[in-house]
């Protein structure tokens, strides 16, 4: 099996861009429910990924150091600004499937870039988890 297998495509996969406000950014997670969400640049380059911990340390820096309004502050802070990048690294499209089930123990997701570092989709823990159990109970079927 190879990344294919496992991708679900950046056409499926609800992403920001770096450029959009974080008040942007958390309207969008709110209204599909999410609480991380990949991050690219205009031209499709993986930056990151957004989680609402970040949105909250970033108020939390606005309130500590006294804004006077928040949603104002908000609609000024672009997404790339307030993300840590250091999370969620991405792995390229021919990672060893072992590799990208070790990578997906510690995300909800793992996001796919190619060789030009544009992301291509991402790799659920859900996903990896059904497909083996598939392929399991093949094997079992044909054991019989």
């Amino acid at each position: 099996m190879n990344v294919a297998f496992y991708l679900t495509p950046k056409s499926s996969v609800v992403y920001l861009y770096g450029d959009q406000t974080v008040k942007q950014g958390l309207e969008k997670m709110k209204s599909h429910g999410y609480t991380a969400v990949p991050v690219i640049d205009r031209d499709g380059k993986y930056i990151g990924v957004a989680t609402e911990g970040d949105f909250l340390w970033f108020m939390y820096d606005l309130i500590r150091n006294g804004s006077a309004d928040i949603t104002t502050d908000m609609k000024a802070a672009c997404i790339q600004d307030v993300i840590n990048t250091q999370r969620f690294n991405p792995v390229p499209i021919n990672i060893s499937d072992e590799e990208l089930i070790l990578t997906s123990l510690n995300e909800n997701f793992v996001p796919v870039i190619d060789d030009r570092e544009i992301f291509i989709g991402i790799v659920t823990r859900k996903s990896i988890i059904s497909k083996m159990a598939e392929k399991r109970k093949k094997i079992k079927e044909l054991q019989r």
